[in-house]
């Protein structure tokens, strides 16, 4: 080819380069569940978690499966027919009077020694206090790495690597990590991040059951009494199915009023951003967004609210999202469900009287 010919062909793209995964990493199959609990109830994000991980193992082809770990009888085991409703395939159990309670040392080493005995290729478990404290020590022990407080989970086919999606630089930022070379690829999902799905009470499956081999004597901590944390009168965010939040569009802590004015007509509880949090207007247990609760209500109304990502996070979920915000150009406005261009101590007031009015009729109707 002559230099004149070369220089007028078309440049190939670049392309990614093609991955080969170590040989002895090929054994990993399947996708993998913790099923979280605690006094007998297990954690939502378990189920959630289940329903993600169904779409994963789908995709690869290969079982999903939970992992159940507590004290032996009747109730450890029922975890794992609830899991076959939530749709794992099979579930490994481990079974043990010292894991009656939670303690890292146990649960890490029973975690760790099911992985390396029946290798799967993904690990999933909910970024709750409990998760976040297991799933940093397992990845430790496993030398693998751990993808946290994650907002998607996908495959990327082209390598059966997990795709696994979180906020980055602040929450400024989405990025995707994938953890190409180490088996099993980890990751935490908070609650509420992946909808809940409809259980089937029709479907079975098997049940491994695997030992610890540990004693009392080889773990440093003990459980010397059992404190329930008060939840009560407390707000539950996440648990919401209508919240009225305000950011910093409210301008003075005077305005938040019409926040709860309209929540109390409602029957809503009240959310906020960060800097509303941070200025003292309300409560930490309020605040929604990546450092705060992820919820997933029937209906959010953000008044005052920009839309940035680090609040985006924790409330894009939702059913349906009403925008009040008096900038056209509101990052908001591109993912709200109904835009309102106005300013909000104006429009409020007015939706509260319009939200009385009409409840007070359908009272009078029935």
């Amino acid at each position: 080819m002559s230099e004149e010919t070369e220089k007028d062909a078309p440049k190939k793209p670049a392309g990614r380069r093609k991955f080969e995964l170590d040989p002895r990493l090929a054994s990993y199959k399947g996708v993998w569940v913790f099923v979280e609990h605690e006094r007998g109830v297990a954690h939502t994000v378990s189920w959630e978690l289940m329903g993600e991980g169904r779409k994963l193992a789908d995709k690869l082809g290969v079982p999903l499966a939970g992992v159940v770990m507590g004290a032996p009888g009747i109730q450890t085991r029922r975890f794992c027919e609830e899991a076959f409703h939530y749709g794992a395939d099979l579930c490994y159990l481990m079974e043990d009077p010292l894991m009656a309670d939670y303690r890292n040392q146990p649960f890490t080493k029973g975690l760790t020694d099911l992985v390396n005995a029946y290798q799967p290729e993904i690990l999933l478990l909910g970024a709750t206090t409990l998760g976040r404290d297991l799933a940093g020590s397992v990845a430790t022990t496993l030398q693998t790495g751990l993808t946290a407080d994650c907002t998607e989970l996908n495959i990327d086919m082209e390598n059966r690597s997990l795709a696994a999606t979180r906020p980055t630089f602040g929450g400024s930022l989405l990025c995707t990590i994938v953890t190409l070379n180490y088996r099993p690829q980890m990751a935490t999902v908070r609650p509420r991040v992946m909808s809940l799905p409809k259980p089937d009470m029709t479907r079975t499956g098997s049940i491994v059951e695997h030992a610890l081999g540990m004693t009392e004597s080889e773990i440093v901590t003990k459980v010397l009494e059992y404190i329930p944390d008060n939840l009560q009168g407390k707000p539950q965010l996440p648990f919401a199915d209508i919240i009225v939040a305000g950011g910093r569009g409210m301008k003075r802590p005077e305005n938040f009023q019409l926040i709860w004015d309209l929540a109390k007509v409602l029957g809503a509880e009240v959310g906020a951003t960060r800097p509303i949090v941070q200025a003292g207007w309300v409560e930490l247990d309020r605040q929604v967004g990546q450092s705060g609760k992820t919820v997933r209500p029937k209906l959010y109304i953000a008044a005052g609210i920009s839309g940035a990502i680090q609040h985006r996070v924790g409330m894009d979920a939702s059913d349906v999202i009403i925008a009040i915000n008096s900038d056209p150009n509101a990052p908001i406005f591109d993912f709200a469900t109904y835009g309102i261009v106005g300013n909000a101590m104006t429009i409020l007031p007015a939706l509260t009287e319009a939200f009385r009015q009409q409840l007070a009729t359908l009272k009078v109707a029935v």
